[in-house]
C-alpha cells in the first residue's frame, strides 16, 4: 500500500507510479481516466511472464493503482486522481467488474471529492468499502512534499487521515478509525472480521487491527521504523507488510526527524511477516532498496511484492514471488519500468496489478488483468 500516502502508500502519495523518478506519491496510490477496450495479449505481456496468461489493460491515459477485489470478486475499488474526473488530488472509485469487461466510463466516485484518500478496501458483503480521507482537515487537498535538495524521494504522513466507511453510493456511514495524527492503510481479513492499518499514534508509524465495527483497537508492531501496506494471509491468520528498520544513529535520528515533519523515506524496506497479535515476526526478504506492495500468494506459502533491487536506477520496480521462509525467490514481471500493487482474486484465479507498460512512453501507468498460472 501501497505504495503511496502511503507511498500507496500505499501505497501512496501516491504519485506517478514510477517512483523515485516522477511527480511525489503517495503510500498507497493512483490516478484516474476511463478506459476502452483491452489490447492484445502480445502488446502488453512480455514472454518470460510465465505465471501470466491471458493479460488484459483495464484502462488507458492515468495513473492508476491499489485496485483490490470486493469478496465476491465482481467488483473493484481504485484510487485516482484525475482532473477530467473533476478530481484535483487522489480520490476513491469503483467500477463492477467481470472478466474481460473495460472500464469504459466515469465509475462511481465513493470519497465524496473532499480532502485527499487512499487506501480503499471492500468491506464484509460487498456494499460498502473504506478508505482513508483528510476531509477532517478541509475539503482541499493537503500540499505535496518539497523537493529536497538533495534529491531524497519522500512520502507524506498526513495527520488528517482517517478511516471511513462508504456505501456504493459515496455515502458516509461510518467513521471507522478516527484519531490525531495518521490513521491509514487499511485492509480487511478474507474471513471479514478483522481490519488491519498503520498509525502513527505511539509516535511511531506501528501496525495496529481493530474489529470490523472499529473496536477493540490493539498495537501489533513495535519496533522502530515504518510498518504499512499491511494484507491478511488467506487464512486471515498472518500479516504480511513492508518496513523500514533504520539501525546507526545517523539513519534513525533520519527517519524521527523526517516523521515529525510528517515524512517517510520509502528508499529502504523489507518484507516482513507475523501472527495477526504481532508474535512471530519473520523478516522475510534482505534484498536492499524498496521492496514493498506485498500479497499473500492463495496458497498461503509464498508472497508476491515489487523491488527494484535488482535495477540500477532505483525506479525500476517488478514484481517478485518469494516462499514465506524466505527462500525461492522468483521474478514474475520485466515491465522495463514499473509494477506494483498486486492482489489475487479471492478464488486465486486472476491477478490484478499496475504497470507503465504499453503507455507509448509516457508516465501513465494503468490497471492490468491476468490468469494466474502457478
Amino acid at each position: 500500500m501501497k505504495f503511496l500516502t502511503l507511498f500507496t502508500a500505499l501505497l501512496l502519495s501516491i504519485l506517478t507510479l514510477q517512483l523515485f523518478a516522477g511527480k511525489p506519491a503517495d503510500p498507497c496510490k493512483l490516478c484516474g481516466h476511463d478506459a476502452p477496450a483491452s489490447k492484445p495479449d502480445s502488446s502488453i505481456h512480455y514472454s518470460q511472464e510465465k505465471h501470466l496468461k491471458n493479460i488484459r489493460q483495464l484502462t488507458t491515459h492515468g495513473d492508476y493503482a491499489e485496485a483490490y477485489f470486493s469478496f465476491d470478486d465482481t467488483k473493484i475499488a481504485f484510487q485516482a486522481k484525475s482532473q477530467k474526473w473533476g478530481a484535483k488530488c487522489d480520490q476513491i472509485y469503483y467500477f463492477p467488474f467481470s472478466d474481460g469487461h473495460m472500464m469504459d466510463h466515469v465509475p462511481q466516485l465513493i470519497s465524496n471529492g473532499l480532502g485527499r484518500t487512499t487506501c480503499s478496501y471492500f468491506m464484509p458483503g460487498d456494499t460498502s468499502i473504506l478508505y482513508a480521507s483528510t476531509r477532517s482537515g478541509g475539503p482541499d487537498c493537503p500540499p505535496e512534499p518539497e523537493r529536497r535538495a538533495d534529491g531524497k524521494y519522500l512520502w507524506p504522513i498526513y495527520p488528517d487521515f482517517d478511516i471511513y466507511v462508504a456505501n456504493l453510493k459515496g455515502e458516509i456511514i461510518d467513521t471507522l478509525v478516527k484519531n490525531p495524527g495518521y490513521d491509514a492503510e487499511a485492509t480487511v481479513s478474507p474471513d471479514g472480521k478483522i481490519v488491519v492499518f498503520t498509525s502513527d499514534r505511539t509516535g511511531d508509524l506501528e501496525l495496529f487491527t481493530c474489529n470490523i465495527d472499529g473496536s477493540d483497537v490493539k498495537q501489533v508492531t513495535f519496533g522502530l521504523g515504518y510498518d504499512g501496506g499491511a494484507f491478511f494471509s488467506p487464512d486471515s491468520k498472518r500479516l504480511v507488510f513492508r518496513s523500514s528498520r533504520p539501525k546507526t544513529p545517523e539513519d534513525i535520528k533520519e527517519y524521527q526527524d523526517l516523521l515529525k515533519e510528517g515524512l517517510v523515506a520509502p528508499t529502504e524496506m523489507e518484507i516482513y511477516t507475523c501472527n495477526v497479535d504481532g508474535s512471530d515476526l519473520q523478516q522475510v526478504t534482505n534484498l536492499g532498496k524498496a521492496n514493498w506492495a506485498p500479497f499473500y500468494h492463495p496458497s498461503g506459502n509464498k508472497i508476491l511484492f515489487s523491488s527494484n533491487h535488482a535495477s540500477a536506477r532505483g525506479f525500476e520496480f517488478n514484481l517478485y514471488m518469494i516462499n514465506t521462509d524466505g527462500t525461492g525467490l522468483e521474478r514474475v514481471s520485466y515491465d522495463p519500468v514499473f509494477d506494483a500493487f498486486p492482489m489475487f482474486s479471492y478464488d486465486g484465479k486472476k491477478l490484478i496489478f499496475s504497470s507503465n507498460r504499453n503507455n507509448g512512453g509516457t508516465r501513465d501507468t494503468n490497471l492490468f488483468i491476468a490468469d494466474w498460472v502457478d
